[in-house]
């Protein structure tokens, strides 16, 4: 597979769905977007932003909920030559000032309901804006503002993409090490495109007949591949929500309810819809994480397996419990495929794969990428040992911006170092060993937190588990645990310590462990040990 040298993906997109203009290719909270609308709107923006004086090449903040218009301002940017920065939306007024200083954003676009956070980010100086869109505005718009479908209904469509070379910085997402400053990974044209074609099509077999619905939002690089590379490489319909997944917000997505409230924004179904087919109702592929899988099985109104539409369902940002992953196909009779990816990568480069699920392992590389497993001498360890893991493959981030320090340590030659630890059996299928600074030595060997974590998972009263080292009297490291138990659960700590050291070697139980109310996560749900680790210094 190549890609010739001039390519824009946006405009790549538009040519590939051209035919379907009537059919649905997102739904979110307010309505529908057909495909043609999808592009006129694009192009409107891409237009918009010429005339606001943004030139090729230049960063614009992307800091939207998810919903219509966040695909629109991706693409529209891409379309223009002008590369979307995407944030997170949860984050903090001084997250934002770093990020417009360190981006040198020319313009931003905007949810009305973040607004407010970002002009107290803006407030402080240090930025380059001089443009801003504001998508769904709850008040009067600052000084030199423009609504984002004012903006759009004046402009005439951009009549053609900017030429792009595929390997052209396409767009940022900022990676959220466990420690320091966002980085700002930088992605070709191209990356967007190699993910669809590597793993979008032949791993998930997505077809225009799917409805698809990730939980992970799509300033993520999961929730970007799941809501957008991939199902508009095949035509498909993607359910997008604005709210937090909740089970119950997730929920209500699966039996077909897309608005908030709990009010059908859908045709009855088998009502024929605008482009002449059954109106697509519920989805049929979920992409998750194991927090929320957990939450939601735990939870008392999860739906019936003939209430929902799923075929499969995706997971990464952690490992996932293989008991996690039995207990929702005995429930749903529908497989989660696991795997993992990263921001640097852009999307999943090991998963298991439909029909070849090895429950409590990540699957085997996806094809196209080759993986690599290597020990503290930076050779390559042999199967059953715990080493390095390291990629290769076409979809690799370009650089952190601006850190040629991280960006030499991580970008190593065409390898990329993920900081994640591994093994392999005999049978080529890896298995979750940890993040490099979450690994813990016991009496001189590695020991995996999440391997307790997910063996403790397996007592019934618990919910969810994290694991961290502690130095024990003797200043000697032992793994202390900390533990969620379900509503209207009980166990003690003897008989969790007993739990785990009856199924695991002995020396991998927990010396220690205390019992919270939650444990503190990332916005997709990745379980940040590190501030476990904090607060036991401070202990």
């Amino acid at each position: 597979m190549t890609l010739p040298p001039r390519f824009n993906f946006a405009g790549h997109l538009f040519d590939l769905n051209r035919e379907r203009a009537a059919r649905p290719a997102y739904i979110d909270d307010r309505g529908t977007l057909s495909y043609g609308q999808l592009e006129d709107r694009s192009r409107r923006l891409a237009a918009a932003l010429q005339a606001a004086g943004i030139r090729r090449e230049e960063r614009v903040l992307l800091l939207m909920l998810d919903g219509n218009d966040w695909p629109v301002s991706f693409l529209g940017c891409l379309y223009a030559g002008v590369v979307p920065v995407a944030v997170n939306t949860l984050l903090t007024s001084d997250d934002y000032a770093y990020m417009l200083d360190h981006s040198r954003a020319q313009a931003a676009l905007v949810s009305g309901a973040l607004l407010p956070t970002l002009q107290e980010a803006m407030s402080r100086g240090g930025h380059e804006v001089r443009a801003l869109f504001v998508s769904q505005p709850t008040g009067a718009l600052p000084e030199g503002a423009q609504e984002f479908d004012a903006a759009l209904a004046a402009a005439e469509p951009l009549a053609a993409p900017v030429t792009t070379a595929s390997d052209d910085p396409g767009f940022w997402l900022y990676s959220s090490g466990s420690t320091g400053k966002p980085k700002g990974t930088v992605h070709t044209h191209a990356n967007l495109w190699w993910t669809a074609e590597l793993y979008g099509k032949p791993v998930l077999a997505l077809t225009e007949d799917d409805v698809c619905f990730s939980a992970a939002k799509m300033y993520f690089a999961y929730g970007l591949g799941n809501a957008l590379t991939f199902p508009l490489s095949v035509g498909a319909t993607v359910v997008l929500m604005a709210e937090r997944p909740t089970p119950d917000a997730t929920f209500r997505r699966w039996v077909g309810d897309t608005g908030p409230q709990g009010a059908s924004r859908l045709p009855p179904e088998g009502a024929a819809s605008a482009w002449g087919g059954p109106a697509p109702m519920r989805p049929t592929v979920f992409f998750g994480a194991p927090t929320g899988f957990a939450g939601m099985l735990a939870s008392p109104k999860l739906p019936a397996r003939e209430a929902v539409a799923l075929r499969m369902c995706s997971s990464a940002g952690e490992a996932l419990p293989g008991e996690i992953a039995q207990r929702f196909k005995q429930h749903f009779g529908c497989e989660i495929i696991d795997g993992i990816g990263s921001t640097e990568m852009l999307h999943i480069f090991i998963s298991n794969r439909p029909g070849d699920v090895r429950y409590g392992t990540t699957g085997r590389p996806v094809e196209g990428y080759e993986v690599e497993l290597r020990g503290e001498d930076g050779r390559p360890v042999p199967d059953g040992e715990v080493g390095d893991l390291y990629i290769r493959g076409p979809s690799s981030a370009l650089m952190y911006w601006s850190n040629r320090e991280k960006s030499r340590e991580t970008f190593q030659g065409g390898w990329t170092k993920s900081g994640d630890k591994y093994t392999r059996d005999a049978d080529g299928y890896y298995t979750y060993a940890g993040r490099s600074d979450d690994m813990l030595k016991v009496s001189g060997i590695y020991v995996s937190p999440f391997e307790v974590e997910a063996t403790l998972m397996q007592h019934p009263a618990v919910l969810e588990a994290a694991v961290i080292g502690k130095e024990d009297a003797d200043g000697l490291t032992k793994t202390k645990a900390f533990v969620v138990l379900k509503d209207g659960s009980a166990a003690t700590e003897e008989e969790l310590k007993a739990f785990v050291k009856e199924r695991l070697a002995p020396y991998k139980y927990p010396r220690f462990l205390e019992f919270v109310g939650e444990l503190p996560k990332t916005a997709t749900g990745k379980i940040q040990r590190f501030r476990l680790r904090e607060k036991e210094k401070q202990a």
